[in-house]
């Protein structure tokens, strides 16, 4: 479907101490001359809805990075610049700028969704046009994806893993479905807050058509919107609706894993193009840069070089055992990693994180190094969704999930390697290592460890930041889930419950 995308930007607004993300204040309402009226107007406005996405706090920088710098699979190093540092250190405080910011960034998205949802029939009523009438309908199954996404997102980071036995007694997020009309500033219980994603989605999958799926689309597809209700499924412990969900995306012809062991060009694989020029049949849904529009830098915090590109002074590299997991065999070690000697006085030489790198379209046009294109769905968290949901059915399918861990491995390792067999009594961690080795730094790893239960201790390895370097994090660590933003609670109007991690 064609698209009259034009140059339109949704700024995301970090609210006071006295005000609330939740409210639309007078500097962040439509005025009534911008409101959405007519077909242009909603592309303009869903325009910018995507470009909010792009935003460096969410998807192109802190919603993806300091979740997993939080968990246990990077390591700060002396003389790092604090950047994350309340995450490392395991002290995050309603008052930390980064919560703040995930939190209005994505509810400043919502909003633009709900003004959007609001407006659309209107536009509708008015439109002579048939295409244009059809366009809106995918635009609207758009939208509420996209909303679904946010509020995932907002579960994920400020609510408790899903259990479907306390779901309903377990404290969600402020639902806010209109744009308008007032609504009540209290949190939905986290069952109520999972049942709107999924109304959301199943919304978005009767507007949406699957024959407008392809792979490495820069709009929200029926295939993103499942990719998306498997990963939800998931995480309620929806097991037959997660593999339904999956399968759907697997057996989908439009897209394809990136085989490491077949050549793209005289320099890549299908695998490495995929990180140095964000581009494969492997992903659902990614969001575009340009030179003139584009959102934070993922591989900043991981390279950090000065200005002429001649030194690197990261803020984290790898953690040891991270490392370890990959075996020689394991192609996806020298797509991710790549060993430096840093600017640093003391020599570090550590293999650092070259996933983000950069696009290499960017760096050759404008010299933007470290900036990647956020992949929000790959094909290969697919496969290990239903890999995962195989295994905890009530007649576990430990051979259909060992397939499917060994297709995905097989594409990654060289020679065919990657066979691999769970059981019982191994599944979990076979799943846990592999979510690792594949879903690197792409933003899992906390939430990962919050739903199954699972903590880990850090012990330090060389040249790492003696401070945070030695700590034991306790499954059901209350930290696991953010605070809620100081601001928030104390909004006027607001009756918002805090988490345990705000005391």
């Amino acid at each position: 479907m064609l698209r009259n995308i034009k140059s339109f930007f949704a700024a995301i607004l970090l609210m006071t101490a006295t005000s609330s993300c939740l409210d639309i204040l007078p500097e962040s309402s439509i005025r009534e001359e911008e409101a959405m009226q007519t077909f242009d107007d909603a592309e303009q406005l869903l325009t910018g809805i995507y470009s909010g996405l792009m935003s460096s706090f969410l998807f192109s920088g802190t919603l993806t990075i300091m979740p997993d710098i939080q968990a246990d699979l990077a390591y700060a190093v002396e003389n790092f610049t604090n950047v994350y540092g309340p995450a490392w250190f395991w002290n995050i405080l309603s008052t930390d700028q980064d919560v703040e910011s995930v939190y209005a960034g994505l509810y400043a998205i919502i909003s633009r969704c709900n003004f959007f949802l609001e407006r659309v029939d209107q536009v509708k009523q008015q439109e002579t046009d048939v295409d244009n009438i059809d366009a809106l309908d995918v635009y609207t199954g758009e939208v509420y994806t996209i909303r679904a996404l946010c509020y995932s997102k907002l579960i994920e980071c400020f609510c408790k893993a899903y259990d479907p036995d306390t779901a309903e007694n377990e404290l969600g997020v402020v639902l806010r479905s209109k744009y308008s009309e007032p609504e009540p500033m209290k949190r939905a219980s986290l069952k109520a807050s999972y049942q709107f994603v999924i109304d959301d989605l199943n919304r978005a999958e009767k507007l949406l058509d699957s024959d407008d799926d392809h792979y490495n689309s820069l709009y929200v597809t029926a295939a993103a919107a499942q990719a998306l209700h498997a990963r939800v499924a998931l995480y309620m412990q929806d097991w037959q609706t997660a593999v339904d969900y999956a399968s759907e995306v697997i057996d989908n012809d439009a897209f394809q894993l990136a085989d490491a062991n077949i050549a793209y060009t005289s320099e890549d694989t299908y695998l490495t193009y995929m990180w140095n020029y964000d581009s494969s049949f492997e992903i659902i849904w990614i969001l575009g840069y340009t030179t003139t529009s584009y959102g934070g830098a993922l591989g900043q915090v991981f390279l950090n070089t000065n200005r002429d590109y001649s030194y690197t002074y990261p803020d984290y590299v790898p953690a040891q055992w991270v490392l370890d997991l990959y075996d020689d065999s394991d192609q996806r070690y020298d797509a991710y990693f790549y060993e430096y000697t840093t600017g640093y006085a003391n020599g570090l030489t550590w293999p650092l994180l070259v996933k983000y790198f950069g696009n290499q379209n960017l760096i050759a046009s404008a010299k933007m190094y470290m900036y990647s294109m956020p992949k929000l769905f790959r094909l290969s968290e697919q496969y290990l969704i239903r890999a995962e949901a195989y295994c905890n059915l009530p007649s576990p399918n430990f051979s259909a999930a060992s397939k499917d861990l060994t297709t995905l491995r097989q594409k990654r390792y060289s020679g065919g390697a990657g066979a691999i067999t769970v059981g019982s009594n191994n599944w979990k961690e076979t799943v846990s290592n592999e979510r690792v080795r594949e879903l690197y730094m792409e933003g899992f790893r906390l939430n990962d460890l919050k739903r199954w239960g699972m903590g880990f201790e850090r012990k330090p390895q060389s040249c790492s930041l003696t401070e945070g370097s030695s700590i034991k994090i306790e499954a059901n660590d209350p930290r696991f889930v953010w605070p809620i933003p100081r601001h928030e609670l104390d909004s006027p109007g607001a009756d918002i419950a805090p988490n345990e991690s705000n005391n």
